[in-house]
Parts: structure tokens; C-alpha cells; sequence
């Protein structure tokens, strides 16, 4: 689902840089990705996703080389693949929970506002808890409910990859149990690949695999 081989990237006019000689994550593989702060995790899936781009190095997801995609190509192959769960939720203001929840429907070319997609809105919300707070907007939630609505719409779309940074950090135990629950489970039911970034220890037991990103780059690479 996932390969990376011989990767470099390095940000401009930063000290920073990440070599990755190679890495490859099945499809239907959860996976946890774990290392200190500043090793290059929240790098490593932007890269990913597209949203970076090597200046070395192959990155193949689906069984495409998405470095010699263009922008919009990138951001439709994105729309299309991959659901993002992004640390800092990025959930729109202006917009209600349930509408931010289905904005990928509203910003994809291939797709469309359908019944079973408000359904499947939903259904996720309920699963995360937050179904009474669909018409509400993103101001009038706590950390953690804006936490459920971004991980809700990374799910809305079935995506065949599935990549959260951190979507347990602002949520106490019970429903850090909850969302990885209805992260992994999703995954499983439409078979998507998952790769999360965590430093929870005590949620590693349900994944296939914990990568150590530190350990990854000094040992030379994974498979």
C-alpha cells in the first residue's frame, strides 16, 4: 500500500533533515508510528500524503508515484485515497460540524453529496459520540469533540489509507479507547491501511506493528 525507499527531505534554511533508506506498510496494516518530538513524524506523513514532497526518493501509495504528480493532481489523488486526520483538526469556523465532517464530498470533482454519505455522517458521528452536536460550529466544542469531528471526516470517504497525527492527544482514557476503537475498526471493516502517530504506549497492543521512527533511521530501514 505504502512504499518509501531511499527518501531525503530537508526544509529550507532549517538544520533539519530526514533520510529514510526504506519503509513499506501493507494494505489493511495499522501501524503505529512512534518516536520524540522533532524525529520527523508529523514529516514523514506529510510526506505521505503528498503534502511534501523528497528531494530524494520514491514515495508509492495505491501503487502510485505521487512525486510526479503536479499540485492538483496531488490534491486530487489526496481527496480521492487518503483520509487525513491532522493534529491541529482544522475544522472550518464558518462552518457547521456535520458540514465540515462532509466537505470532502464538497470539494472532490469525483464526488458528490449523497444520501449514503450524509448516512455514513452519521453513522460516524454517533459512533464518536458528537450526533448532538452536528449543527453546532467548531467554537462551541471542547478540544476533544473537535478532535471526534476531524477524525469523523477523515473516515467520511472510506479512504483506502488512512493517516492521524495524534488523534487521541486532547482526549481523556475512556474516549482515547473510543476513537482508536472507531479509527481501527473502520479501517478494518473497508480494509484500509492506517498509520498513526502516538506516544501512548497503552495503545500499541492494537496495531499490527509499532515503528520507532528514531530507531527506523538509525537502523537503516524497515520492511
Amino acid at each position: 500500500m505504502i512504499v518509501l525507499d531511499k527518501i531525503r527531505f530537508s526544509y529550507p534554511a532549517e538544520s533539519f533533515e530526514l533520510r529514510l533508506p526504506h519503509l513499506r506498510i501493507e494494505q489493511g496494516e495499522a501501524v503505529a508510528l512512534l518516536g520524540p518530538s522533532g524525529c520527523g513524524k508529523s514529516t514523514l506523513m506529510n510526506l505521505m500524503s503528498g503534502i511534501l514532497l523528497p528531494a530524494e526518493g520514491v514515495i508509492q501509495v495505491n501503487g502510485v508515484n505521487i512525486g510526479v504528480l503536479g499540485l492538483a493532481a496531488r490534491q486530487r489523488f489526496r481527496l480521492e485515497t487518503i483520509g487525513l486526520v491532522p493534529q491541529n483538526f482544522e475544522l472550518l469556523d464558518y462552518l457547521t460540524i456535520r458540514e465540515n465532517i462532509l466537505i470532502p464530498f464538497r470539494i472532490s470533482s469525483s464526488r458528490g453529496l449523497t444520501t449514503e454519505s450524509r448516512q455514513r455522517c452519521e453513522f460516524l458521528a454517533e459512533r464518536a459520540g458528537i450526533t448532538r452536536h452536528l449543527e453546532k460550529y467548531p467554537g462551541q466544542l471542547s478540544q476533544g469533540e473537535r478532535q471526534r469531528a476531524a477524525l469523523c471526516r477523515g473516515l467520511v470517504t472510506s479512504p483506502r489509507l488512512i493517516l492521524a497525527d495524534e488523534p487521541t492527544g486532547n482526549l481523556d482514557p475512556h474516549n482515547q479507547d473510543r476513537i482508536v476503537a472507531l479509527l481501527l475498526d473502520e479501517a478494518k471493516a473497508i480494509g484500509s491501511s492506517v498509520v498513526m502517530i502516538t506516544h501512548d504506549p497503552g495503545l500499541l497492543h492494537r496495531f499490527d506493528r509499532s515503528i520507532y521512527l528514531q530507531e527506523l533511521l538509525v537502523a537503516g530501514g524497515a520492511a
